[in-house]
Parts: structure tokens; C-alpha cells; sequence
């Protein structure tokens, strides 16, 4: 435990002044052992007697909490943001974890000792960055002026809205107003939903990142100032990274646009009179050459970077035989969805402290994390391992198979067969890929029938006509319309036209255009089938075995066409309404 750091639920107050003056003690005895020297019993009576000194003058302006928060980042979040911060009888705040305070040293670098201008926090989600660094900075550094002019960019215009109405609230708190004065002044200054002029004559300004922040500045009354501060919080989103050029874009942005908008320090006499703007990027990393990830090999920038929990996550969960029994029970294809949730639950309690993994804050559940790494592995690594690195390691870790007796055994309740054509039989052409797959009663998909393989035309309707008649259960057919147009689909109506077999059977065919990003498809079945809810006939090697290979388009060996076709089959085959049909006996025919 960081010895700053204060445990508020094991400490018992009897009013609120009583807490703060423990705070206020607490940072002063901090204070006195780090630039005094002082031992830490001398500390205490050096913090006693000051606080002595000044009893009537330790919380207003200029007083005694004032003079000790303008070089101590901490100090000001913990007790002028300590309705954020402090755990309190009227509130359900957690106790603070050693992440946080790492993050106020390196601030207290950044803009206190001014050791450098440029940083970067990489953090998992839900760790509170935004409201420790963004919001917790911007109250300090325009309580006391030391920023003119602070940019934020968020993701969207909601969220930098969001921010400024937060950080309204921060600054309206009453230790804020009895220490600082009035700040926020709607009648004379500009206050809106993207716009906090403070009555200090300073401006913090918020903005999305679609919107274009070049050449802004604030025209202060003592004149114009451009960005002391710019804080770029979580503004990557999905469409930033789908393409090579959505990621070059939003790189651009940053060194042509963004950056630009800074200035250099200021010397006088080789004495430097002035700091030059300050970047910070919060973020979450989405690709290996993502924004986030391009700022992190910026020798530039100082990286701070923390994952949720520091095990190697990927051998614990192969090699811990309580989450492997776990795992074993959510898989079990003899009960239902409710069935296994419970009884997966029961286990989980029953063996708790055996089941437990340190992680960077107490806010994190060790089961909450569980499953989604067991389910959604790749976005809990993104997320909350803040990994991007091993982004074109195999998509698929697990694929569960069975024989197809044991596959044919169960009762199905809809069945499709799903096609991805391919034009041409060269040797660098895609595959045609077919795959047959059920839905049982136990919620499971089943892949009955995997094939891969170089059809011409013809051969590839006649292939589409030897499964509808070997899977005779077979009420819809999806075909993807991108390569032949609909032809196929018409070529293979009539060959079922002339079936007599098939001619009489009710088959259903999806023919759609796919404009769908193939890797974001794909990803809505890695989790499903890791987990073992997709299940493959073993005898279909070579159409399992490509899925195995398959890394992403940009990585792998550039065929996509089985994952691409159980992605479709997954997608399609749960759209599927099922009826009940009631039969009607003729009864002539007892006769």
C-alpha cells in the first residue's frame, strides 16, 4: 500500500470537519518528511504545530490547505475533490488504489517539477482515467491559474459536453468555493455546453474529435492565449480503425491539426518564463497501429501504461483447474443457458477464495472479468489488458468438435445452409465455403457439415444441391450476392425445380450483399466458439484447420472463407423465427 495513501472505510469520523483536518495533517506530515527531511514523529509535530497556528485561517482563501495544494496535485484531489475521492457515509465512492495515486506523481511531474511536456496514460477501462486525470487536473490547474487555456477533445460532442458540465459541478463544490471564491459566473462570463470561462480569466474549452480545433485561442481580458494544456481523452472509436486509412487519419489529425494548436516554452536569459503546452493522451489501444498505440512509440511522450491485473492472464485461465471447471460447466451442452449460468455461479461461490486474482483496484470482479475474458477474449485483452500487440496472433485459441454420431444425436430446432462462392479456381482465389449448421435444444450451434474447396460455377450449384438433399432438414439457404449476383441463386432454383425431391420441400434463400467490415463479423463468433458454444463435426479437417489459422485480413495466410462462412451461418441462422405447426389428422385415412 502507497504510504500517501488513506484508508477512509477503517477510519471513523465524527464530523466533517474533524476529516478534514486529518486530511490536512495527513499531507502536512507528507509534506515535512519529503522536503524537510524531518523523521516521520518530528513531521507529525511539525504538522500539528502549523495547523495550530493557523486554526482559523486553514481552509479559506490563501490559507493553509491553499498554500499546501498549489504544488500538490494529490492533496488538492483528495480533499478540495473529496466528495469525488473520499469514501463517505452518504456516498458509495470506493477506497482509492495505488494506480491512482501513481498517476498524481506523474502529474506532479508533468506540471509541478515541469519534467516533461508530453504523455501518455494507456488504461484499462473502467479505472476511472478520465475522472483522476482529466477532470481532477482541470479543476487544479485553473483553481490556481497555472492554465489559461485547457482544450479537452473527447470522442464525440456528448462527451466533451459531459465534461464540462462535470467539471461545472467540480469546481461549484463547497471546499472549492470557500478556498478559491466563485469561479463559474454565468452572468458575465461564457458558459455553455462546450465552454467554462472561469472568473479568474481562465477558459477551459471542450471539444469533439470530429470537429477541427485549428488556430483556436482564448481571447482573455488581459489578452489572447493559445492552449496552456491539451488533454485528448479516449477519442478513438471503432470506425478509427477499420481501414488503414481511418488510422492514418486519425494520426494526422494529432501531429498536423492538434499538436499545432501548442506552443514552445519561453526562456529569457536561458531561464525558462514559461512551459510549453502540455499533451496528455488517455486512451485505450484498439489496434497495434492504432492512434493510441502510434502515440506510445513517440519517443516524444512518456508512457504511463497499466493493465488490469499483472498475471500472465492467458496461462492462468489454461492452467487453473477451478476456472477450467468453470469453463467445463459453461460448456456443458446437456443444460440450458439458465441452467449453466447458475450452476456455473454456484461453483464460483463455493470455491471463491481459490478463484480470486489480484487486480489493479478493488472496483474490478474477479468473475466479471472472468467471463468476459472466457467470452470475449479479444475485447478484454484490448480493454482491460490494454494489449494490441498480439492482435495478429490466431483469432481462434479453442474449437471444440465432435463425431458426427454424437453431433446427429440431437434434437435440432433450425437448420440452415450458409455459401460463400467463390469466382475463380486459382491457385491465389478464395475458397467456395460451405457450411451446414443446427441449432440444438440446448442453445448450441452445431456445424454438421464444413467443406472448403475450388469449384467452377456448376459444380459449386451442384455441391449446394448434394447437401440440401444429405441435410434434408434444411429450410433456409444464404448465399452471398457480392460474386455472382443472384445468378447462382436462380441456377440452383431450378436445379431444385427439376428434383423431385426438392421441388417439394419449403427452402428459403438469403441472397444480400455483404458491406459488413469481415473482421468485425468474424469477431461475433471468436468468443462462442472459444467457448466452446460452436461446435464442429471433427471430420471436417482442412475446413477447421483455416479457421484455426485465421488472424485477422490483415494477418494470417489471407483466407477468411470458413470463419467468414460460420460468421454469416452464426449471424443468419439466429434471425431464423421458428413455428409450431398443428397437424390436422384426416380421419378417413384411420378407414
Amino acid at each position: 500500500m502507497n504510504n500517501n495513501m488513506i484508508d477512509f472505510t477503517k477510519l471513523n469520523f465524527t464530523s466533517d470537519k474533524q476529516r478534514d483536518k486529518y486530511i490536512l495533517y495527513h499531507y502536512l506530515t507528507l509534506n515535512y518528511i519529503k522536503n524537510n527531511n524531518l523523521t516521520q514523529q518530528e513531521a507529525e509535530v511539525s504538522a500539528t504545530n502549523i495547523i495550530l497556528k493557523y486554526k482559523d485561517n486553514l481552509f479559506t482563501k490563501n490559507g493553509l490547505a491553499v498554500n499546501l495544494a498549489s504544488n500538490n496535485i494529490e492533496f488538492f484531489c483528495i480533499y478540495f475533490l473529496q466528495d469525488i475521492f473520499v469514501p463517505k457515509s452518504n456516498n458509495t465512492t470506493r477506497n482509492l488504489a495505488n494506480l491512482h495515486y501513481e498517476i498524481w506523481e506523474e502529474l506532479q511531474k508533468i506540471f509541478i517539477d515541469d519534467t516533461h511536456d508530453m504523455a501518455e496514460f494507456i488504461l484499462p477501462r473502467g479505472s476511472s482515467k478520465s475522472t483522476t486525470i482529466n477532470k481532477a487536473l482541470s479543476c487544479y490547474l485553473h483553481c490556481f491559474k497555472k492554465s489559461r487555456y485547457s482544450l479537452i477533445i473527447g470522442k464525440r460532442s456528448e462527451d466533451a459536453e459531459a465534461f464540462v458540465s462535470d467539471v461545472r459541478k467540480f469546481l461549484e463544490f463547497d471546499t472549492i468555493q470557500k478556498a478559491f471564491g466563485t469561479l463559474v459566473n454565468k452572468k458575465d462570463r461564457t458558459v455553455n455546453k462546450q465552454e467554462l470561462e472561469l472568473d479568474n480569466d481562465t477558459m477551459i474549452r471542450a471539444y469533439g474529435w470530429e470537429t477541427s480545433v485549428r488556430g483556436t485561442s482564448y481571447s482573455a481580458r488581459d489578452g489572447i492565449f493559445r492552449p496552456t494544456v491539451i488533454i485528448l481523452d479516449d477519442v478513438l472509436n471503432e470506425n478509427d480503425i477499420k481501414t488503414d486509412g481511418a488510422k492514418e487519419r486519425a494520426v494526422n489529425k494529432f501531429y498536423k491539426e492538434i499538436k499545432e494548436s501548442g506552443d514552445e516554452s519561453v526562456y529569457r536569459n536561458n531561464v525558462k518564463i514559461k512551459m510549453a503546452t502540455k499533451f496528455l493522451v488517455l486512451g485505450t489501444p484498439l489496434a497495434t497501429d492504432c492512434f493510441v498505440n502510434t502515440i506510445r512509440k513517440d519517443v516524444n511522450f512518456k508512457v504511463f501504461h497499466r493493465r488490469v491485473t499483472n498475471i500472465d492472464i492467458d496461462d492462468y485461465f489454461e492452467n487453473n483447474q477451478y476456472w477450467i471447471n468453470y469453463k467445463k460447466i459453461m460448456m456443458d451442452t446437456k443444460l440450458n443457458e439458465e441452467e449453466r449460468e447458475q450452476l456455473s455461479r454456484q461453483y464460483y461461490n463455493d470455491n471463491y477464495s481459490d478463484m480470486q486474482f489480484p487486480t489493479i483496484w478493488e472496483k474490478y470482479n474477479c468473475l466479471s472479468l472472468a467471463k468476459k475474458y472466457l467470452t470475449k477474449r479479444t475485447a478484454f485483452m484490448q480493454e482491460l489488458m490494454c494489449d494490441c500487440e498480439n492482435v495478429g496472433e490466431k483469432w481462434f485459441k479453442s474449437i471444440r468438435t465432435q463425431s458426427t454420431e454424437e453431433i446427429e444425436e440431437h434434437t435440432f430446432i433450425k437448420t440452415m445452409l450458409c455459401v460463400d462462392p467463390a469466382s475463380t479456381t486459382t491457385n491465389r482465389s478464395d475458397y467456395s465455403a460451405f457450411a451446414v449448421g443446427s441449432i440444438a435444444d440446448n442453445d448450441f450451434l452445431y456445424i454438421r457439415k464444413g467443406i472448403i474447396d475450388k469449384l467452377e460455377f456448376n459444380a459449386y450449384c451442384e455441391k449446394v444441391i448434394e447437401l440440401l438433399k444429405q441435410y434434408e432438414d434444411i429450410t433456409h439457404v444464404c448465399i452471398e450476392k457480392n460474386t455472382f449476383q443472384g445468378a447462382d441463386v436462380k441456377k440452383i432454383q431450378e436445379l431444385i425445380a427439376k428434383d423431385k425431391d426438392l421441388s417439394s420441400r419449403r427452402i428459403e434463400f438469403i441472397n444480400k450483399m455483404q458491406r459488413r467490415n469481415k473482421d468485425e463479423k468474424i469477431s461475433t463468433i471468436v468468443s462462442p466458439v472459444n467457448l466452446g458454444q460452436i461446435i464442429f463435426n471433427e471430420n471436417d479437417v482442412e475446413f477447421i484447420e483455416q479457421i484455426k489459422e485465421f488472424a485477422g485480413q490483415r494477418y494470417g495466410n489471407g483466407h477468411d472463407d470458413s470463419s467468414d462462412t460460420v460468421a454469416e451461418l452464426y449471424i443468419n441462422i439466429n434471425e431464423i423465427q421458428t413455428n409450431s405447426y398443428i397437424s390436422v389428422l384426416d380421419i378417413k385415412k384411420l378407414f
